[in-house]
């Protein structure tokens, strides 16, 4: 992973994370998402981010490709829900497995400890077993299973939600 630099996004990142992004779309259940994003919304969920000051990291190579991203995002708009944050996670198909999830995981746990938030949440496929490992490696917990919320590619899908209490 000595090729790897992980550092916080800027606009000239949107493209690589879109592109990752998209592509779980169409072949993941990593997000339920059926239609990709366009490069629009992404530039508006960025600038939202920024302004609410939930840091969006990126993993880029030594081709200065991105090859992973991650997000703090608002859990809920309820501002009794303003110290929880839910996190998100994402690899290109082509490096998942090499470990990028856990230096990308890392800085949004640091970053929500400074912004003092008390709660973070994954909301993660149950059938995503890397993912539930990445998150229990960082010390998060099993809080509840929803049990046929989603439905994607013609089947019902249950939904893990972790919690990591900061």
């Amino acid at each position: 992973m000595s090729d790897v630099t992980v550092r916080l996004a800027t606009p000239s990142d949107l493209p690589g994370i879109q592109e990752i992004y998209n592509e779980a779309v169409k072949t993941t259940t990593a997000t339920y998402d059926y239609e990709p994003r366009s490069p629009e919304y992404r530039q508006r969920w960025f600038e939202q981010h920024q302004a609410d000051g939930y840091p969006v990291f990126v993993a880029v190579d030594a081709a200065v490709r991105v090859v992973g991203w991650s997000a703090l995002n608002k859990y809920h708009d309820r501002v009794g829900y303003r110290f929880t944050s839910e996190n998100s996670v994402y690899v290109a198909a082509d490096q998942r497995g090499r470990g990028l999830g856990r230096l990308l995981l890392a800085p949004l746990i640091a970053a929500a400890r400074q912004r003092g938030l008390h709660a973070l949440i994954a909301a993660i496929d149950a059938q995503n077993t890397a993912s539930i490992r990445l998150h229990a490696a960082f010390g998060f917990e099993q809080v509840g299973l929803f049990k046929e919320v989603g439905f994607k590619f013609d089947r019902w899908l249950d939904v893990l939600y972790m919690e990591l209490r900061l």
